[in-house]
């Protein structure tokens, strides 16, 4: 398990988890906001960055992984996750793996509506496509689709690069196979969904699902394609600041 650990280690713990692609960096801008008051972790998904060197991905594995960090830091304090995209359906499947555990969470992309009849097209995919992470020019074109550029670019350049065809190929299936888990309106977290008005009809229609858990609500944000945290920080921070307040 690799991991970087900020703030008041006095303070609640709030971990956040990066979506597919990227790495912890993702969260440079919320780590300085939030490390006053809370103790923060941001763990490395298999197969990324410092992990490239992992043989596969898996949502379950990655989410057991997440519980046994946070059993290792866990003193009787409030906990809450914050996760991006793939980081998301892993926050969803920490819920599920121990319901009872986490104070709140903040789901942002999530997608849990499975779209399982392109599953079998990405192996395929990624075999033709796969020469083209190399380049810089197709790497930007990405990069655009997650509003990363200028300063966080050459990071996303350089974590693509290292990701392996396998891990990306079973990233992909795990994210479009993933489905809401059963027992989670049963459980004690707080849920906020939020979703951009230009995502996809998928993650808009999961996120309306979402917030139909007991406890939950969803929140469109304007004008904002898939990349919240990365595109508006001050904002999500603000938002995500609130709903650890229990303000909204």
């Amino acid at each position: 398990m690799i991991y970087e650990e900020y703030g008041n280690t006095a303070g609640e713990i709030l971990l956040f988890i990066h979506g597919g692609g990227v790495d912890a960096w993702m969260w440079q801008q919320q780590i300085p906001y939030f490390s006053e008051d809370f103790h923060i972790l941001v763990p490395t998904l298999q197969g990324h960055g410092a992990r490239s060197g992992d043989s596969g991905f898996s949502i379950r594995e990655n989410a057991e992984e997440m519980l046994a960090l946070l059993a290792q830091k866990d003193f009787g304090k409030p906990i809450h996750l914050a996760g991006f995209s793939i980081g998301a359906q892993v926050c969803l499947e920490m819920i599920h793996l121990a319901p009872d555990f986490f104070h709140s969470a903040m789901i942002n992309s999530a997608l849990v509506k499975p779209m399982k009849y392109a599953v079998p097209f990405i192996k395929p995919m990624i075999r033709l496509t796969y020469p083209l992470i190399q380049s810089r020019q197709f790497a930007r074109i990405q990069a655009r689709q997650l509003y990363v550029n200028g300063e966080y670019f050459e990071s996303y350049y350089a974590t693509s690069k290292k990701m392996k065809s396998g891990t990306l190929t079973e990233m992909l299936q795990e994210n479009l196979a993933y489905s809401l888990p059963e027992n989670l309106a049963g459980s004690t977290t707080r849920l906020l969904a939020t979703v951009g008005t230009k995502e996809t009809r998928q993650v808009k229609d999961s996120a309306a699902l979402l917030s139909r858990l007991p406890g939950s609500q969803s929140i469109l944000i304007s004008d904002m394609g898939h990349g919240f945290p990365v595109a508006q920080p001050d904002a999500f921070n603000r938002l995500l600041s609130r709903w650890l307040q229990n303000s909204l």
